[in-house]
């Protein structure tokens, strides 16, 4: 199938590498060059304008930084839906307010053509394998007609509701996730008085009550964090938290929602990338604040 991805960071790379495994004929887009140069060399085709993308290709994929990212991208002179896609189906895949969902479907259906909502849980590696958790909104044709593409990137996809619902429950399940990183360079703060090397006092954490699986998955990796090592690559990095916590906090509000552990966790994240740590992975917030004096 020929299909198109708009937006290539980290996750958007992953999924544009999985799908030309699986034998998809992939093109690729996005607004910085550098980015493009990877995939093109691997294989992919390259379009020069989001339009350009569309017309190329039966599906597009987007997953783009924010709100304001997919409305250039979807609705600007060179966008998406600036020629004929009538019969072409749209992923959408950022982690974004439901409300930009909601907007943007109608938009994409008065062109003619279907819209899907499915943003992932899960990071680069489970991306690449095609073990990423999808989290869909859409109208049941619609659902129908993505699903053979999204079971190729993810190891299950859970049809949500109608579009919307896949963006609220992807902030939902996100939030304990950015909360914990916060908690666990609290707690870490207390526990490494106590003395102990670093690799002991993370496997205690993950062998108790307190452990999730994200700090299982992670434990080598914070270890060395607490040690002041290179811990690898980002996979998720404490700026894009920052940005998903300030989107969950909105639409919680928004709801009625008083959102007093993620208003906390903001403002750990906001100190941290004031600090210069926001390129790092989000787990490093256990090491940050593990060693962060108080003012």
């Amino acid at each position: 199938m020929k299909i198109g991805v708009a937006g290539l960071g980290a996750m958007g790379s992953a999924m544009v590498a999985r799908l030309m495994e699986v034998g998809h004929e992939v093109t690729v887009w996005n607004r910085s060059a550098d980015k493009v140069k990877p995939l093109a060399d691997a294989g992919a085709k390259t379009a020069q304008s989001p339009a350009a993308l569309a017309a190329a290709c039966e599906a597009v994929i987007s997953i783009l930084t924010d709100g304001a990212a997919i409305e250039q991208v979807y609705n600007g002179p060179n966008g998406l839906l600036s020629g004929d896609v009538k019969g072409k189906l749209f992923i959408e895949m950022s982690t974004v307010a439901p409300k930009v969902e909601t907007d943007l479907a109608p938009k994409v259906r008065g062109k003619g053509a279907s819209f899907v909502e499915c943003p992932v849980g899960g990071s680069t590696a489970p991306a690449r394998k095609g073990q990423l958790l999808g989290l869909m909104g859409a109208e049941g044709d619609d659902a129908k007609r993505a699903l053979p593409i999204l079971e190729q990137l993810c190891r299950k996809v859970e049809h949500c509701g109608p579009v919307g619902a896949g963006a609220a429950m992807k902030l939902a399940i996100n939030l304990p996730l950015m909360v914990a990183w916060q908690a666990y360079g609290e707690a870490f703060a207390i526990a490494r008085s106590v003395g102990w090397n670093s690799k002991r006092l993370v496997d205690l954490f993950t062998e108790s009550n307190g452990g999730n699986k994200a700090l299982t998955a992670r434990a080598e990796m914070i270890a060395k964090m607490l040690d002041g090592q290179d811990p690898g690559p980002t996979t998720f990095s404490i700026a894009n938290g920052l940005k998903d916590l300030r989107t969950m906090v909105a639409a919680g509000e928004a709801l009625g929602a008083d959102m007093l552990a993620t208003k906390a966790a903001l403002s750990g994240f906001e100190d941290a990338v004031a600090h210069g740590q926001g390129g790092g992975d989000g787990s490093q917030m256990t090491a940050y604040w593990s060693s962060r004096k108080k003012k």
